[in-house]
């Protein structure tokens, strides 16, 4: 498949990391995904496509337009239509909060059709986008949605979330929870609170999300792995631990995930987000 994105102009770029197209026939098409730390919008205009829940309490859901999908602490599986025509938003963890009327928490570990958050707007948008001539006015057309939905001031406390997201993002989950809340000022139950209305989920959680990615962007699948090292330098202590955070975040003991690394190597210009897999 083909991968367009691009970073949006300022102020979008203080929450969102790319916008992008993807294009084209997938050479898998149901694929299982990890914790990743980051929210999206999709812009289906092709096929419609399918997901589930790793909680199998949770329904199937099949998507055909849009649809939002908040900060995930598991694994769920998406199935792409035989030819993909896709635009989306890769928001920043807390970057979803200023265009939304709704507590991020919502939107944890769900996907929202778009029209239940932003009401009556997603077929308007799906034409706005889709009728563009080229990938760069397709990208120039969301990018001006996005601006126009993005609120003039700040929310209460999304600074401070987005300070010490920031923090999080830069030690990729390793700095003691205990001290982002000594550095913001405030009590430990206040940034939990914080984050749970702009993120989705607390301080803690997002570091593990934060911390488990690392690992996973890290593995070289072309060479010999030392998971003992690699668990420790993303700041994993004990191994009893990080094998169980391994196996519930992608459903695999990391041998196993290794042997599917190395059977289905990573597309080129693939989306950033390097976690998903072949479930098919």
């Amino acid at each position: 498949m083909d991968y367009v994105g691009q970073v949006p102009a300022p102020p979008l770029d203080r929450f969102i990391d790319d916008v992008y197209c993807l294009t084209g026939v997938p050479v898998h098409r149901l694929m299982s995904v990890p914790p990743m730390p980051s929210a999206h919008l999709f812009l289906h205009l092709g096929g419609p496509v399918r997901l589930w829940d790793s909680d199998p309490s949770v329904p199937p859901a099949v998507l055909t337009d849009g649809w939002f999908m908040g900060v995930w602490t598991r694994r769920f599986l998406f199935e792409y239509p035989a030819h993909v025509r896709l635009v989306g938003v890769h928001f920043k963890p807390w970057g979803m909060s200023p265009f939304l009327g709704v507590p991020a928490s919502e939107l944890r570990d769900r996907w929202v059709p778009v029209d239940a958050v932003w009401q009556r707007s997603v077929d308007r948008i799906r034409n706005r986008v889709g009728e563009a001539a080229s990938t760069t006015e397709t990208l120039r057309a969301l990018e001006a949605e996005l601006l126009a939905r993005l609120t003039d001031a700040p929310a209460r406390g999304l600074d401070l979330v987005r300070r010490t997201g920031l923090r999080l993002e830069a030690t990729h989950g390793t700095i003691p929870v205990g001290g982002l809340a000594d550095t913001a000022g405030v009590s430990g139950n206040h940034l939990a609170g914080l984050f749970n209305e702009h993120v989705g989920v607390t301080p803690k959680k997002m570091a593990r999300i934060y911390r488990f990615a690392r690992l996973i962007v890290s593995v070289d699948a072309l060479c010999p792995v030392d998971w003992a090292r690699l668990a420790q330098s993303a700041g994993y202590f004990d191994h009893a631990h990080f094998s169980k955070e391994f196996k519930e975040f992608t459903g695999h003991t990391p041998t196993q995930y290794l042997a599917l690394r190395r059977r289905f190597p990573a597309e080129r210009g693939a989306p950033q987000d390097s976690g998903p897999m072949p479930a098919d």
